[in-house]
């Protein structure tokens, strides 16, 4: 049976979906995101900054998001509703900015729903998740999937796949020692589940071993789409081995979260560890010890700290630790 798993954390909002006792999909939303699919508001049109097609609005927050199409008749500083239809994404060195178009004629200003509301409208029930609990998301493979994101390294019976992250699409590439005909269909099938669970979206090159037979392209191609659930578009399997996905991309991955903005993840997931030790040894103090950057992170936010301490009826002290690496965060 599925189930969602939700957890309302300390700065981060944790869910996955659960099926025979692992995950298979998972998602976070934090504080610090900014606009987010499906909010409607109103924005101000910025002055072209080219000769494309793209033009940029400032929202009320300050975030600016692009549009490709406008009403006619706007001139720069023009007021209008816009919808948001993916949000920021950070690369390796720069934040793409959201995304958004005009909303249609009537349409009203409206908060995005939240990550609780998209899994309840799912109709798979939502079993809720708190630090005194047994940590069900870690026993269903969450940190798992995790160091997969961090790493790019995603083993499975007889190979390995390689997630590389690029400004234009991420690449799967994979290897191992199975026959090829093999280890392509069982690397597809690995290939399907990761990006499901990451929330690979957008475009997705796969190098698969070459395979002369077009048969076996074509069992291959049957592979990935019986493992990965719709939407999404793909080309055949071509004689080089390379396959080309297409998924809608709404917001950042897994792996963009984990690899692009490491010193965040690494604050949230020890908040997360605090939270869960306060639970169980509730008034005792808690030391946060973290890399100087985690730290740092962490007192330009001090309501986190603080709201861990109501929380967990405990003094709350945090550690700069030069020598320990940014993911390697410990609670004393």
């Amino acid at each position: 049976m599925a189930e969602w798993l939700y957890e309302d954390g300390i700065g981060e909002r944790r869910a996955a979906l659960v099926e025979d006792g692992r995950i298979v999909e998972l998602h976070v939303e934090r504080d610090s995101d900014g606009v987010q699919p499906g909010e409607r508001l109103h924005a101000r049109l910025n002055p072209r900054e080219g000769s494309g097609a793209w033009r940029s609005v400032t929202l009320p927050s300050g975030e600016e998001a692009m549009l490709r199409s406008l009403p006619p008749g706007l001139s720069d500083g023009a007021t209008l509703l816009v919808e948001v239809t993916r949000s920021a994404v950070a690369e390796a060195d720069i934040v793409k900015r959201a995304m958004a178009r005009p909303a249609e004629a009537g349409a009203r200003p409206m908060p995005a729903p939240s990550l609780l509301d998209r899994i309840s409208a799912s109709g798979t029930p939502v079993c809720l998740v708190a630090p005194h609990q047994p940590d069900a998301l870690e026993q269903a493979g969450w940190s798992e999937w995790i160091e997969a994101a961090t790493s790019g390294h995603i083993a499975f019976s007889g190979g390995l796949l390689r997630m590389t992250l690029t400004p234009a699409m991420t690449v799967f590439d994979v290897d191992g020692e199975l026959p090829p005909s093999d280890l392509a269909r069982v690397g597809i099938t690995a290939m399907a589940r990761a990006i499901r669970a990451l929330g690979i979206g957008g475009s997705i090159v796969i190098d698969l071993p070459t395979l002369a037979d077009k048969g076996q392209r074509v069992a291959v191609a049957e592979a990935f789409d019986a493992a990965m659930p719709p939407p999404f578009e793909r080309t055949a399997v071509n004689g080089y081995g390379l396959l080309q996905v297409i998924r809608p991309r709404t917001g950042p991955s897994m792996a963009e979260r984990w690899q692009f903005q490491p010193v965040e993840s690494a604050a949230l997931t020890l908040l997360r560890a605090a939270a869960r030790q306060g639970a169980a040894r509730p008034g005792q103090p808690l030391t946060l010890a973290a890399h100087p950057a985690v730290v740092r992170w962490l007192e330009a936010r001090s309501d986190l700290a603080e709201r861990l301490a109501r929380e967990s009826g405990a003094t709350v002290h945090l550690r700069a630790e030069a020598d320990r690496a940014i993911a390697a965060a410990h609670v004393c």
